[in-house]
């Protein structure tokens, strides 16, 4: 079986021989390079399955040969090998394209952990990602968006995907991981805006029993739960500054103490976040610290909302509407060309959501398996046949006024059946609890 090969990058030769050591005990063949023509020509004689490459060399910098091989070998996988404490350097390597980085002096066991990853990669080779139930669309946005998270995927860098509610940011995070060489370990999910500030340190970083009332034994935080793999901050701008100081602070140093611990532990994950707010503005207000967005924002994704690939929403439709068809008893319903018509001049302020929610709604409301443009009750949820925008400004809250459409909708089923709850639950598709629930959430009696 043909052994990987690495191509080792630095003048200096006890770095070269302290690499050529811990690669060859990792089964690797290496070879070494002292500038950058002496490793474009090691380059241009042999394939190789990774590289690492010093930030300074003699006739160049480890940029340049980033350059080189992104351009010749793009399946190379490039770590840089940066001074401690030469995070900007790291970070301008990473967005011009470097898989990681290392800094001096070089941690052994966080180089195998590298190495590793990057070798991961290798079995990566597809130009794009396959178009499934999770990521449809043959819009232009949509087929940029698929090959820009197989780039990013390839990359350990820090990933800031932006875009509006329901677009599918926590979507995109999940494909980043999963086509990457992280994809075998967790991806761990975490809303910022859904933990208390008060539990927030404890929930990162775990706890010690005893640490402080109510922890009963030790706890494992979210870091420690994604070590190795991937940690997911969505809605990153609702963190309170005290822990976006914290924050900060375990992703440069890659450790994290536990509340009431003495030790720090390290910890290898990839940071990816999402917020639907301007994060730049968040930060301009004073509510987001500069030093933290500089380092959650080393390459930035936009996700597109739907309004701007309207020609995905038949294919969208046609998918979902299997979906809700799918279990005994249910029978598949189609939507007729003026209901599809009515849905692709719509605004969609709740994007991929919305549409999910609407199509759910109409599939239970419509008759002969036939989703008709008075079905998708769209007068309700904007005031208007055609784009929406006319009246979208009216609407203050999209939950408030998502829970007054919901409430009308179950006013109409009670009335109907003359406040029977089991009848009008069967009405709207509902299981009685989630009838019940929902009864109690919007506060009908």
């Amino acid at each position: 079986m043909t052994r990987q090969r690495a191509l080792i990058v630095d003048d200096e030769p006890d770095i070269r021989e302290l690499l050529e050591i811990t690669l060859g005990r990792m089964k690797l063949d290496t070879r070494s390079a002292r500038n950058v023509k002496e490793a474009r020509e090691w380059l241009a004689k042999e394939p190789f399955d990774l590289c690492l490459t010093d930030m300074r060399l003699p006739d160049g910098t480890g940029l340049d040969l980033v350059q080189h091989i992104l351009q010749r070998h793009p399946q190379v996988p490039v770590a840089m090998i940066t001074a401690y404490g030469s995070l900007d350097t790291a970070i301008n390597a990473l967005k011009a394209g470097a898989f990681d980085f290392l800094t001096k002096p070089v941690d052994l066991g966080r180089l195998r952990e590298l190495v590793a990853t990057a070798l991961r990669l290798r079995s990566t080779g597809s130009e794009e990602l396959p178009v499934d139930s999770r990521l449809l669309g043959e819009s232009p946005p949509m087929k940029a968006l698929r090959k820009q998270i197989l780039k990013l995927a390839r990359s350990q860098a820090p990933v800031y995907i932006s875009g509006e509610s329901g677009s599918g940011k926590e979507l995109v995070a999940r494909l980043i991981h999963e086509q990457g060489g992280r994809s075998e370990q967790p991806f761990v999910p975490v809303n910022c805006g859904a933990i208390p500030s008060e539990l927030m340190e404890s929930e990162f970083f775990g706890h010690k029993k005893g640490s402080f009332t109510g922890a009963i034994e030790d706890k494992q935080g979210l870091f420690q739960a994604a070590n190795g793999g991937t940690l997911f901050l969505d809605e990153v701008a609702d963190l309170p500054l005290p822990m976006q100081v914290k924050l900060l602070r375990s992703i440069q140093e890659k450790a994290v103490r536990a509340v009431g611990g003495q030790q720090e532990l390290v910890v290898d994950v990839r940071i990816l976040c999402a917020t639907h707010k301007d994060l730049a503005a968040e930060v301009a207000a004073g509510r987001f610290r500069q030093d933290l967005y500089y380092r959650l924002n080393v390459i930035e994704l936009r996700v597109p909302p739907l309004r701007e690939r309207r020609e995905d929403i038949g294919q969208l439709t046609e998918v979902m509407l299997k979906r809700l068809a799918e279990g005994p008893g249910l029978s598949p319903v189609r939507l007729d060309a003026e209901a599809l018509d009515k849905l692709k001049s719509y605004r969609f302020p709740g994007n991929v959501r919305e549409l999910e929610n609407m199509l759910e709604r109409a599939y239970t409301l419509c008759e002969d398996d036939r989703i008709t443009a008075s079905d998708l009750r769209l007068a309700d949820v904007c005031g208007s046949s055609e784009t929406g925008d006319a009246s979208l400004a009216q609407i203050d809250n999209l939950e408030d006024h998502l829970e007054d459409i919901e409430r009308k909708l179950i006013m109409q089923a009670l009335e109907e059946t003359r406040w029977n709850r089991t009848a009008a639950a069967q009405r709207l598709g509902l299981s009685f609890r989630s009838m019940r629930y929902r009864l109690k959430k919007l506060g009908i009696d």
